[in-house]
């Protein structure tokens, strides 16, 4: 098999794992079209698995179906008033510094004056300083300045009237990803403009989605970056596709790493719980009891799928251990028609990685339960 068929059966196996986490809650077409953007966003990672890179945002408006891929970065703010929409190649200048201080602000102190003229005086110093500290910006030679702090008229429209693109308030997180992405350094401090590293894109333009203007980071120095778009018609749709699509994304990112994948429909739990009732029969004394109790527990998973689904657990779970104990080891829970079915031909997997961790942290949950020598309760309280 050559190279580029691997690749497409690689992404093939990435999609059945994305529709396997993705939310129950979600309508089937829409879980196809997630599992597509997750596993574009996350392919678009080049294996690094830096979350960092990929945004989701969320705007009410539309359907789920209007979700889509969005290259590059989307912040959620706006370019400040006088500056340019669209600026192609810039140089961006990332900071984190107070920009307010072209006005008096003393607090918890007292200056007495004598005259309206000293306040003025006060207020002009005030107002040189800052023009020192935007010569100080300049002389980075930015074509954009996104500042995590708030910037006040006067720095705002000295750095206007310089023709560099203006942003402010943007939010902690977004400086972060922003400085990943586009290869900067995040500056306090001015006083190197030598040394100072400043990012770069492709372009930055101020759109719209829906009905609220953001702005777009094209083309960025981490090409890997993407920012995935939400719509729905309501809050709660819009919360509950950002944690469905958020644990996919997670899940493929282990898949990515890993590479290896298992077939789910509760193959692999009762595959395993056949192998631990075998060891189970080598065993005598309450080991014996303790592997029997394990084998068990492993079976309540088909069992809570077939419950939550609405069918008979008792008579498709026996079906599904007589399939694989008879040699089909690809059999699995088929619950869109209520039988044991191929999950091979279905493409129901699920990552390796993810189920080896769950097997682990449960395993682990229940040992120190086990190990405590007491029950920790509240006293009952007294009725007057």
């Amino acid at each position: 098999m050559d190279n580029s068929s691997n690749a497409d059966t690689f992404e093939q196996d990435l999609r059945n794992i994305a529709m396997t986490t993705l939310s129950s809650k979600l309508l089937l077409h829409d879980r196809k079209a997630f599992a597509e953007l997750a596993v574009k966003s996350v392919l678009r990672l080049k294996g690094s698995g830096n979350m960092d890179y990929i945004k989701i945002i969320k705007k009410p408006g539309g359907t789920l179906g209007d979700s889509y891929l969005a290259e590059g970065m989307v912040l959620e703010k706006k370019i400040a008033t006088g500056c340019e929409r669209r600026v192609e190649n810039p140089r961006v200048l990332i900071a984190n510094t107070p920009m307010d201080h072209d006005k008096i602000k003393i607090m918890g102190s007292k200056v007495k004056v004598d005259s309206m003229i000293a306040i003025a005086e006060i207020e002009e110093a005030e107002k040189m300083k800052m023009k020192a500290k935007v010569d100080r910006i300049l002389a980075h030679r930015p074509d954009v300045f996104i500042n995590r702090q708030l910037i006040y008229n006067y720095p705002e429209q000295l750095l206007a009237e310089a023709g560099v693109m203006v942003i402010e308030h943007a939010d902690f997180d977004g400086v972060e990803r922003l400085s990943a992405v586009l290869g900067s350094d995040i500056l306090s401090t001015f006083d190197d403009p030598e040394g100072a590293v400043l990012g770069s894109c492709g372009a930055i333009e101020e759109i719209m989605i829906g009905e609220d203007k953001v702005i777009k980071f094209s083309g960025c120095q981490r090409n890997e970056a993407c920012t995935i778009v939400l719509r729905g018609s309501g809050a709660h749709i819009l919360d509950e596709a950002e944690r469905s699509l958020h644990d996919a994304i997670c899940v493929l990112i282990s898949a990515v790493k890993n590479h290896k994948i298992i077939y789910g429909g509760g193959n692999a739990e009762m595959r395993m719980s056949l192998a631990v009732d075998d060891l189970a029969r080598t065993m005598s004394g309450k080991q014996a009891i303790a592997c029997e109790a394990f084998a068990r527990a492993l079976r309540q998973l088909p069992t809570i799928i077939c419950d939550n689904a609405g069918y008979d657990s008792a008579e498709l779970v026996t079906n599904l251990r007589a399939e694989i104990a008879g040699g089909n080891l690809v059999a699995g829970l088929n619950l869109y028609e209520a039988k044991v079915d191929d999950m091979k031909t279905l493409g129901v997997t699920e990552a390796f990685r993810v189920k080896e961790q769950a097997l682990i942290s449960a395993t682990e949950a229940a040992e120190m339960i086990l190990r405590v020598d007491d029950i920790v309760r509240c006293a009952p309280r007294q009725r007057q």
